[in-house]
Parts: C-alpha cells; sequence; structure tokens
C-alpha cells in the first residue's frame, strides 16, 4: 500500500480545485440530506477507479443521476447497519426522561448507551468491506453478504486496520477545517472522505484474493 498517495493522490488531478469545490458544495447540501447520495455515489466511483487502478480516480462530476443512485442505495445500507444503534437510542431517550425516577431504569440507560457505543464501533469497522463490495458489484445486497465481508476484513486484517486509523487520522486532520469559521470543513470534510476511499480501495488491490 502506498499510503502517502492516499493523502496526496487528488492533488495529481488536473482539475481537482473544481472537482473539490463541487464536493463541498454537496457536503453543505448534505446538511439538508439532499447531498449525501451523490457525495456517497462519488466516494463509490472513486473505490471502484482505485480498485481498477486507474491513476486518475479522482471521478468528474458527471452523469450525477448515476452518482445519486449509487449513493442511494449505499445510504440505505448503512441505514440498516445504523437501525439498532438508532432503536437503542430512542430507548435511552425514552428512559433518561424517567431516569430520576428510579435507580434501574438509570442503569438500564447506561447499559444501552454502553451498547450503543459498541455497536457503533463495530459499524464503523464493518462498512468500508461493505462499501467495497457494494462498490464492486453494484448490488445492494452485496453490503450484506457478512461472511464475505468478514473473510475479506479477515484475510487482510493489518492492511485492514491501517486504513481504519488513517482514515480516522485524516477525519481529524479534516476537521481542522472548522478554523476557517466552519466554511473550510466542506472541503477537508471532502477531502478525507477522498482519503478513505482511496486507502480502502489500495486494500482490497493489495489483497492476495481478488474476489470478495
Amino acid at each position: 500500500m502506498d499510503i502517502g498517495k492516499s493523502f496526496t493522490y487528488l492533488f495529481d488531478d488536473e482539475n481537482w480545485v473544481t472537482k473539490i469545490l463541487i464536493g463541498g458544495l454537496f457536503v453543505l447540501l448534505s446538511s439538508i440530506v439532499i447531498g449525501i447520495p451523490f457525495m456517497l455515489g462519488y466516494m463509490v466511483e472513486t473505490v471502484k477507479n482505485v480498485i481498477d487502478g486507474n491513476p486518475r480516480p479522482l471521478p468528474d462530476w458527471a452523469d450525477l443521476g448515476a452518482k445519486f443512485t449509487k449513493g442511494l442505495m449505499l445510504f440505505l445500507i448503512l441505514l440498516i447497519y445504523s437501525l439498532p444503534i438508532i432503536f437503542v437510542s430512542c430507548l435511552s431517550w425514552m428512559g433518561a426522561i424517567v431516569a430520576g425516577e428510579s435507580e434501574a431504569i438509570g442503569a438500564f440507560v447506561v447499559c444501552m448507551n454502553c451498547l450503543s457505543g459498541l455497536w457503533g464501533l463495530l459499524v464503523a469497522i464493518v462498512t468500508p468491506a461493505a462499501t467495497i463490495r457494494y462498490a464492486i458489484t453494484g448490488e445492494f445486497m452485496s453490503g450484506f453478504q457478512f461472511g464475505e465481508i468478514f473473510n475479506f476484513i479477515a484475510n487482510n486484517l493489518a492492511n485492514y486496520i491501517i486504513a481504519f486509523l488513517l482514515s480516522v487520522l485524516a477525519s481529524f486532520i479534516g476537521g481542522f477545517g472548522m478554523i476557517l469559521c466552519g466554511v473550510g470543513v466542506l472541503f477537508t470534510g471532502f477531502w478525507a472522505s477522498l482519503v478513505e476511499a482511496h486507502l480502502f480501495g489500495q486494500v482490497y488491490r493489495a489483497s492476495e484474493t481478488q474476489i470478495i
């Protein structure tokens, strides 16, 4: 894996400024949900380009309909993975309302929050592999083929962990965009998502078995 390349490859694209600016616009639109499918669709295409060995993996902002469709499918996959967190959060919220009246309910809320946190960590670890599988197959249900997904993670554990930790680092660096009155985060946050896409695309290319 070329780790440095994941952090800098977008600057090799002659149109990177325009692509980042448009991406930042969709990040802004993500605050009202509309931009999320476009962002995820762009990420899916980036992952696929890296897997295919495209020397300029940054997609053009063309065929927005296709990007929206791909991104919507991935959004639904991620939403389904997150349903237990949403359910537990609702239970915790209802329990917190009456927690003052019962120590048992208070303990229940704490346990639910712990379970939610553990599930959230598991989702954060698994969903990149699900995204890779969806990017390769283009099939919605491929995001839930758990045997293949967990086998891929296990067979490429070292690279997968490295990619995961570096993605967290990229997100942390992207957060510094808040320094620019919150505007910069639109672009640094988008950059961080592109770093993640490249890293996990590389994990697949570096895997011994090219089919998951």
